[in-house]
């Protein structure tokens, strides 16, 4: 769905507000006041936009669902969708508390960033080089999951002559064809189910899948064998590290499959990265990451479900490009990026958060601006 920003709708000024606010998101409740998500924070509208009232509620949905997005809404009592504004884009879900709908958007870019903008790891980028395989993302909702993976996808599209399919819910980046040729599928309008989608994927000639989120055995299970079957796919989870990204993926089967899936996951796993958006100091986020490179050692220890053992094997494989995410976080720090208070509130561990330096008395003052990779409106 496209939405032009020349009218003077009263979505139109919802949607431009987040936009003027750079926010990340907009949460419309019946009987409240707008609230604007910015650097991490919601923030209340006011003065800029109206209290929603049932009225408000029923044009907005109007002009974000169509009929059969909206009959199947009353149906599930929630939904999701996309649409573009202007050169923005934004994900939706619509959904009912107290039997009154609410509405949950979030500003996506309307251009995709490079790897310098999101500062993805240097070990990660050189895996767009790979014909097969599987790259995963992980992290809490609204870390910067689907930006990334966006990345990839149009780093290899301009550079790579290969058919690269992508399955979403919904789709959140629009990929035009360059080098090579992009297929998007979107659940609900291309496609009936991830799975349905999943397993038409086998019989249509790609090179790259991208699967907007695994969720469930089935569609676990069909991703490990595309993956087997010599492609490249990359794919997300919602868990906090590396290592609880592969138990997930692990105790979705029953207990008599999981050997077979560990061996499985252990031959086809190319990279684990797990992100997360962290204040920045003055204003804005950005992304800390922990990366699990698939060496032999990481390998054997995902084989034999030693997964409480692969934090040492992080730390112990940095040359290979592993990091943890404390050490992501101490070099942010390090550079004047993020406070040691940050550091210290985002850290899985603590105590492996470098002290910050003693002030001396004969050192050089601090520039006000440590240049960083810069954020967007969505937080990467």
């Amino acid at each position: 769905m496209t939405l032009t920003n020349t009218d003077t709708s009263i979505l139109d000024r919802f949607l431009q507000t987040v936009i003027d606010m750079h926010g990340t998101d907009l949460m419309l409740t019946v009987g409240s006041m707008p609230l604007v998500r910015r650097d991490g924070a919601l923030i209340p509208a006011e003065g800029m936009l109206p209290v929603i009232d049932t009225a408000t509620m029923e044009t907005v949905l109007a002009k974000l669902l169509d009929r059969e997005q909206r009959n199947q809404f009353e149906i599930d009592r929630d939904i999701d969708f996309s649409f573009s504004y202007g050169a923005a884009r934004f994900r939706g879900n619509a959904f009912y508390q107290r039997d009154k709908p609410a509405i949950a958007l979030r500003l996506m870019h309307g251009n995709i960033p490079t790897f310098d903008e999101i500062g993805l790891p240097h070990a990660i980028r050189d895996l767009v080089e790979m014909k097969q395989g599987l790259i995963l993302f992980t992290g809490p909702t609204g870390s910067g999951k689907s930006t990334s993976m966006a990345t990839l996808i149009d780093v290899i599209n301009q550079h790579r002559p290969c058919h690269i399919i992508t399955i979403e819910d919904p789709i959140e980046y629009l990929h035009d064809s360059k080098r090579a040729v992009v297929h998007q599928r979107e659940i609900g309008v291309d496609a009936q189910s991830f799975e349905r989608a999943l397993k038409s994927a086998l019989r249509e000639d790609p090179d790259v899948v991208l699967v907007g989120e695994m969720r469930d055995l089935e569609s676990i299970a069909i991703t490990l064998t595309l993956a087997e079957t010599g492609h490249l796919v990359i794919s997300s989870l919602h868990t906090n590290d590396a290592p609880q990204a592969l138990d997930r993926i692990v105790d979705v089967f029953p207990s008599d499959r999981q050997s077979q899936i560990r061996l499985q996951l252990a031959s086809v796993l190319s990279a684990v990265v797990a992100q997360r958006l962290v204040p920045r100091i003055g204003s804005g986020l950005v992304a800390a990451y922990e990366t699990l490179i698939a060496t032999s050692a990481v390998s054997n220890l995902i084989r034999e479900g030693k997964t409480r053992q692969l934090r040492n094997a992080m730390q112990m494989g940095i040359a290979q490009g592993n990091q943890t995410l404390e050490m992501s976080l101490n070099h942010l720090a390090s550079i004047g990026v993020i406070s040691h208070e940050t550091a210290l509130a985002s850290a899985f561990v603590p105590h492996e958060i470098a002290a910050p330096p003693a002030p001396s008395l004969d050192a050089p003052a601090l520039p006000g601006e440590v240049p960083a990779p810069p954020v967007g409106p969505n937080g990467v």
